[in-house]
């Protein structure tokens, strides 16, 4: 029994200690940025946002420009009802299980969330169609150049298997929103973050070298004003 009981012990000190370096290293590469030496105040020539609801970072963009009509990549037939006045589409990366199962808080289990660390399942990219008030809360300037933002929409379309878009059937959250398959599988070192990091650092947006949560992600930004 005793020697049970140290092993168990042992475990969760393991445990603990490497959650603790895991938010440590990501502490610590908030301080060390990729892209420090781009410009403090870029000129903006694309109305463009981070979007975090506290754990989840969405990229969010102007529906039509020169560079791209997302209504051409993402059609308004996949989703159930977008709305008229809608300006803006928000994109994310994810765990498919979690994405699928979890559509509040408040479903959320322990293994769930252990199954999303652990890894082992495919993406799926998230797509939002929103108005401008949806962007009131939690949204962060990013001021991209149209260089920047081109980058960005490549990236978008590479984590889309060979390009193509394939939706879930019958998969949404509510009327404005759908899902589709994305390249790539979730895990500890993966995660919904460390994608919208990526598409910042490559198109040198300045951001933590290592992006798993999502303060990582923002905290070289500014919030939007109300």
């Amino acid at each position: 029994m005793k020697r049970w009981l140290r092993r168990f012990a042992f475990t969760l000190l393991g445990f603990m200690v490497a959650a603790a370096l895991y938010v440590a290293v990501a502490c610590a590469l908030m301080l060390w940025p990729a892209n420090a030496r781009a410009p403090s105040a870029p000129t903006a020539e694309v109305e463009a946002w981070v979007l975090s609801n506290g754990v989840h970072t969405d990229l969010v963009f102007p529906i039509h420009s020169a560079a791209i009509d997302w209504r051409q990549l993402f059609p308004f037939a996949h989703f159930k009802a977008v709305p008229p006045d809608a300006e803006f589409i928000a994109i994310g990366w994810g765990d498919r299980e979690f994405y699928l199962n979890t559509p509040t808080w408040g479903d959320l289990t322990a293994s769930r969330a252990f199954g999303a660390m652990l890894g082992g399942n495919r993406a799926l990219l998230h797509v939002t169609y929103l108005r401008r008030a949806q962007l009131r809360h939690g949204a962060y300037d990013l001021p991209l150049s149209r260089a920047q933002y081109a980058q960005l929409v490549d990236y978008v379309q590479a984590s889309l298997p060979s390009g193509r878009v394939v939706p879930i059937a019958g998969a949404h959250y509510s009327n404005d929103d759908a899902f589709y398959e994305a390249e790539g599988g979730y895990h500890l070192f993966e995660t919904c973050n460390t994608w919208t990091g990526r598409g910042l650092r490559g198109a040198g947006v300045t951001v933590s070298r290592w992006t798993p949560f999502d303060f990582n992600v923002v905290w070289h930004l500014q919030p939007a004003a109300p």
